[in-house]
């Protein structure tokens, strides 16, 4: 339950203060669709308002809502209709327009070809391998806490970040070689 004195508002403001950007980020770079990512952050704010009453402080807030911002993702990718094509379809950067309405600060990194490679090779990762290497890389979030967040063990952490870091080395290395 909800610590003394603290309310479903302040929780709410609290996240949003803290963690707004590493949120919208982390489904941004598991969507990379702007206006699905924003769906998908209302979508986890409704979800932390609804059961707001029931956190308990065995977790942080953070690794909370990194819980629900991973079941709400997958949950989206479950319920699209041919979604592998619809992913497979976005490796293609070509094809993939980002609308220019202002630049998110990830659009602005990919200025450069290396970072922009990088980015596109995530794709190629399973979706657990991008769900670890987002928490950990790209939100910064400890081998502790990403375990917390997706309710596995440490050891499962370790080995599919390590898995997903030897897969990226593979996918730049091959691409170097074409």
């Amino acid at each position: 339950m909800m610590g003394e004195g603290e309310d479903v508002n302040s929780i709410f403001h609290e996240i949003y203060d803290q963690y707004h950007q590493d949120l919208f980020q982390f489904i941004f770079y598991m969507v990379k669709n702007r206006e699905e990512t924003e769906d998908l952050v209302q979508e986890v704010y409704i979800r932390v308002m609804k059961s707001a009453h029931t956190f308990e402080n065995k977790s942080s807030k953070k690794t909370w809502l990194f819980a629900i911002a991973k079941n709400v993702t997958i949950d989206h990718f479950r319920k699209q209709r041919n979604w592998k094509e619809r992913i497979h379809a976005m490796f293609d950067w070509d094809c993939y327009e980002l609308k220019d309405e202002g630049r998110l600060p990830e659009e602005k990194l990919l200025v450069s070809e290396e970072v922009k490679h990088l980015y596109m090779s995530l794709d190629q990762c399973t979706t657990n391998q991008r769900l670890v290497l987002i928490m950990r890389y790209i939100n910064d979030l400890t081998i502790a806490e990403t375990a917390e967040a997706l309710k596995w063990s440490e050891s499962k952490v370790k080995t599919t970040q390590h898995r997903a870091v030897q897969k990226l080395k593979e996918i730049m290395q091959e691409q170097e070689v074409e």
